[in-house]
């Protein structure tokens, strides 16, 4: 197999086109749509996805939800700041978090937030720095995180999120992201509506996001990268609902990577999908052979990210730069509040 090297995914992006803030209408956004043989390009807005949907496909949505997982807190015995960012629940109490700045947070450091409404010890130091905190709290961890926590919003998002719930889809259910699902941002519930009563069925699978989906590549050789692992769910409604949907010759239609995600690490080699969970680590680059995946709605992707690899692995290298170009002239709004692409 050739090398593929990240540098293949570049592409120049002026920051201006990094949507800072959602729209006020969800479904009212921009779609370029990318034909994934010819690579034939169309403009259309959102809303019009329902044109490019038929009966008897189905729609496969992750209703992942986000966790207000960013908490400001103060070092106990210094009153320093420190910045929590929970990743991974271990067990009851026990998190997996990222630490800012760590060299504060060393074992045995007591953080102090909300007032000493939730208390976190540093319990141990794991992979890549990051730190095991238990936490201590009256009443209901959840109810206290509401109170506390904000929204844990990509790196290049600067501009403060009014309402928390514009950066959950509306479908969101199963609590357990550090990022949302963004391409599933664009849906309204008139919107799901609509696709219904064309005959499309909707699958529901869960993945809960991690924040490495913002970790840049940083092998030069895409072989040598590793992908973080996420936790996913498929129940047995889902995986017969996208099963006999193959079955019966529809497409399959993921709503963003996640979802593709889920169900090519589900799939086995005959291209069923089998209900359970499991923790993934797939890397979908060119040369991929999808399993269960026909299309994808997806937004625009960071240059030399493992999500412009992975829509280039559906709609080809080539065809997929020259529609990112074509979407930089023409101004589309990009990443997690941006604009939306259907490779179909």
């Amino acid at each position: 197999m050739e090398e593929l090297l990240k540098k293949d995914f570049y592409f120049e992006l002026p920051p201006e086109l990094i949507a800072q803030d959602p729209l006020e209408d969800r479904s009212s956004s921009r779609l370029l749509v990318l034909d994934k043989v010819t690579g034939e390009i169309e403009h259309k807005v959102f809303t019009d996805i329902v044109d490019y949907l038929h009966e008897g496909d189905c729609l496969v949505l992750n209703n992942t939800k986000v966790i207000p997982a960013r908490l400001m807190g103060t070092k106990a015995e210094t009153g320093a700041a420190i910045e929590v960012l929970l990743l991974k629940r271990r067990e009851n109490d026990v998190w997996e978090t990222l630490v800012k700045p760590g060299k504060k947070a060393r074992q045995g450091a007591v953080i102090s937030f909300g007032d000493g409404l939730l208390t976190g010890k540093v319990i141990d130091v794991v992979d890549e720095g990051n730190r095991l905190i238990q936490f201590s709290y009256d009443g209901i961890f959840e109810e206290v995180l509401d109170r506390l926590g904000e929204m844990p919003l990509p790196p290049y998002i600067t501009h403060k999120l009014a309402d928390k719930n514009r950066y959950q889809t509306v479908y969101a259910k199963y609590e357990g992201s550090a990022a949302a699902p963004t391409a599933g941002l664009h849906f309204t519930r008139d919107l799901l509506k609509k696709v219904e009563e064309k005959g499309v069925k909707i699958a529901y699978v869960t993945l809960h996001v991690g924040l490495g989906t913002f970790r840049p590549v940083k092998e030069d050789n895409l072989l040598n990268h590793h992908m973080h692992s996420e936790f996913y769910q498929v129940t047995q409604e889902a995986a017969d609902i996208i099963n006999s949907t193959k079955e019966a010759g529809g497409r399959v239609i993921c709503v963003g990577t996640t979802s593709c995600r889920t169900i090519e690490s589900a799939a086995n080699a005959e291209g069923k999908v089998i209900a359970g969970s499991d923790n993934t680590e797939i890397f979908i680059y060119p040369g991929y052979q999808f399993k269960v995946l026909d299309n994808l709605i997806t937004n625009f992707h960071l240059p030399e990210s493992t999500l412009i690899m992975l829509v280039s692995a559906l709609a080809g290298r080539e065809h997929v730069l020259n529609a990112y170009q074509e979407a930089v002239e023409k101004k589309y709004r990009f990443f997690s509040f941006g604009d939306a692409c259907f490779i179909k």
